[in-house]
């Protein structure tokens, strides 16, 4: 029976105790393992290997022994409680005999979950669990999860209040983590909040959020639009310890003064601005960026943006100069437009 992305969803959190098991299947390996343990989880509690209710089968194992499946199946287990046999790692060449399997399947049987990797349309794996009775069939894909997924991963957390914010910026970060980080970021989150009555908000997801590379360059570019020059030279080079490029650190600079361009020109401001980004700018960040505003015209960004555009095409021309020496003057120089215009605002508010 394959279940769309709703049902899956009903089914990975509430499988039938009944049913005759399931197959999941998908690219995706780290989510693929995810839904297998939420699944095993659910069925047969926690203690299930520790009381011999659960049997693992290696895909290479069931095609040296073919009768394995249908014996683990049928076996009895020694301690009382449901029972599940788990094939790991399924492919097309194995339907024949997990078929043969699931006909000899009675009630009281171990539930079959399988696991698999891509599996097509026409793969005879997914067409007999689609077709079969009492069996689900989901294939899993790699878009971000669903709001509700993510809802339902903060619950099974533990954190059922979020505030608005903390919502927003929960779901923007499901867009840009694998399943595997942001399951373990919702962990990490939930014990930030033991014994916090207070609901979720962004500035605890911001607190909580991996950090990588990714922050080291936003801490740059925020130096740059702060006018800061004397500490750029320290942190590339701690960048580029870390492998990043000098055209990627240009990319990086040209996104964040067209998102601070937007945000500057945005009919309800700098704030609203960055709220209806997509996605929306929460926490420290949006904090940071609304204090660089303060240092910017809307005129000098824009000459800053031509200014990164240029050394852009510059990188990427056939002969470019040194990139490093390249990327560091045009960080500079920008740094100083930001310098020149907070001077000219404490020269106003002294007259």
């Amino acid at each position: 029976m394959k279940l769309n992305a709703r049902d899956a969803l009903a089914f990975f959190q509430r499988p039938d105790p009944a049913g005759m098991g399931a197959l999941i299947a998908g690219e995706d390996q780290v989510r693929v393992a995810e839904r297998r343990r939420q699944v095993l989880s659910a069925l047969l509690g926690p203690n299930a290997e520790a009381e011999m209710r659960l049997t693992r089968i290696p895909a290479a194992d069931l095609r040296k022994d073919g009768a394995m499946l249908l014996d683990a199946l049928k076996a009895i287990g020694f301690f009382p409680g449901p029972r599940a046999v788990l094939l790991e790692d399924a492919t097309d060449g194995l339907s024949a005999v997990i078929g043969k399997a699931m006909k000899e399947w009675q009630a009281g049987d171990a539930q079959l979950i399988i696991t698999a990797g891509a599996l097509t349309a026409r793969s005879s794996l997914r067409k007999l669990a689609e077709g079969a009775p009492r069996f689900a069939a989901v294939v899993l894909y790699d878009d971000p999860p669903s709001p509700d997924e993510v809802m339902q991963m903060l619950a099974t957390a533990g954190l059922t209040q979020v505030a608005d914010d903390g919502r927003v910026a929960i779901l923007s970060l499901s867009k840009l983590l694998d399943p595997g980080d942001l399951r373990q970021t919702i962990e990490k989150l939930s014990l930030f909040k033991m014994g916090d009555a207070a609901p979720v908000s962004a500035a605890d997801i911001a607190a909580n959020a991996p950090q990588s590379h990714e922050a080291d360059t936003d801490s740059l570019i925020a130096t740059v639009a702060l006018g800061r020059r004397g500490e750029i030279a320290g942190q590339m080079r701690l960048l580029y310890a870390q492998g990043v490029q000098p055209v990627g650190l240009c990319i990086a600079t040209l996104r964040h003064f067209r998102q601070l361009h937007a945000a500057m020109t945005h009919p309800g401001g700098v704030a609203e601005g960055l709220s209806s980004a997509q996605p929306p700018v929460f926490g420290p960040r949006r904090d940071a960026i609304i204090a660089q505003s303060r240092g910017w015209t809307t005129d000098r960004v824009e000459g800053a943006l031509q200014t990164i555009l240029e050394t852009d095409l510059r990188l990427r021309s056939a002969n470019p100069p040194p990139q490093g020496p390249l990327v560091e003057r045009m960080l500079l120089r920008l740094a100083s437009i930001a310098k020149a215009q907070s001077s000219r605002g404490q020269d106003n508010n002294r007259r």
